[in-house]
């Protein structure tokens, strides 16, 4: 993805709106770490050790706003109910939303910093990531400003029953797929990058993703909304995407 810089949103009043209705909705709220004096914070919704374990992230790039509000409206919306176990981080880069920037404030890639963490906000996220339980699925929430259509990334190196179909399936219906045979210098395949060489082994600078493939999950995907549609049509994107994960594993 190329640099660019979004509209800032109001970091504080989305940190309060979230706060409300998380506490709503029964989650409880962890402080994990801060951006400058803005508070990056985890939310915990417990079911029964039968459910599946859910982690959904958001946030990482201040450029892509949607993915923070598209969690923000799902949990207004009752849909982390009792199906699972829910853990969620919708703001990683409080002080890069704030500028509207992909990078944080002192101009770092965070989503490039887990391997061996120099920024405060991925040493406290990874800090916390070491004290939970695996997680049966984990999802990060991202928009392209580059990307021809929606596409997502695959972790899934015991070949587990994949979910990728099933969410390229169901955006399908409100948002095109990136048609292209390379995204982002990898191959692809109606949407769907499924890394050949273990990216453990192969990445030098760790994305989140690779950080929890390694550590906390044996499923992991990013999905990306393409930035070009309006902010509703990225929404609904995601949206349809993570509904249909969440209603697939939820049923296994």
């Amino acid at each position: 993805m190329s640099e660019s810089k979004a509209q800032g949103f109001d970091v504080r009043q989305f940190a309060a709106s979230f706060d409300s209705a998380a506490t709503r909705a029964g989650f409880q709220q962890e402080a994990i770490g801060a951006a400058e004096d803005m508070p990056i914070v985890a939310y915990t919704k417990l079911t029964s050790k039968t459910r599946p374990r859910i982690y959904l992230s958001a946030g990482m790039h201040g450029d892509e706003p949607v993915p923070p509000i598209a969690l923000l409206r799902m949990v207004e919306d009752g849909v982390f109910d009792n199906r699972a176990a829910w853990i969620l981080c919708p703001m990683l880069n409080p002080s890069g939303l704030a500028r509207g920037t992909r990078e944080n404030s002192s101009g770092i890639d965070l989503n490039r910093d887990y391997l061996n963490p120099t920024t405060s906000e991925i040493r406290a996220h990874v800090a916390w990531l070491r004290r939970q339980q695996n997680f049966d699925l984990a999802i990060n929430i991202h928009e392209d400003w580059e990307a021809k259509g929606f596409y997502l990334y695959e972790l899934n190196p015991d070949r587990l029953p994949s979910l990728a179909e099933i969410m390229i399936g169901a955006v399908r219906q409100v948002c095109p797929i990136d048609p292209s045979p390379l995204i982002d210098g990898r191959e692809a395949k109606g949407g769907i990058i499924r890394p050949e060489v273990d990216p453990v082994k192969e990445m030098k600078a760790w994305p989140e993703t690779v950080y929890l493939g390694a550590n906390n999950t044996r499923l992991a995907y990013t999905i990306e909304s393409p930035s070009s549609l309006s902010p509703k049509e990225r929404e609904a994107a995601l949206r349809a995407a993570l509904t249909a994960a969440i209603a697939a594993i939820a049923s296994r």
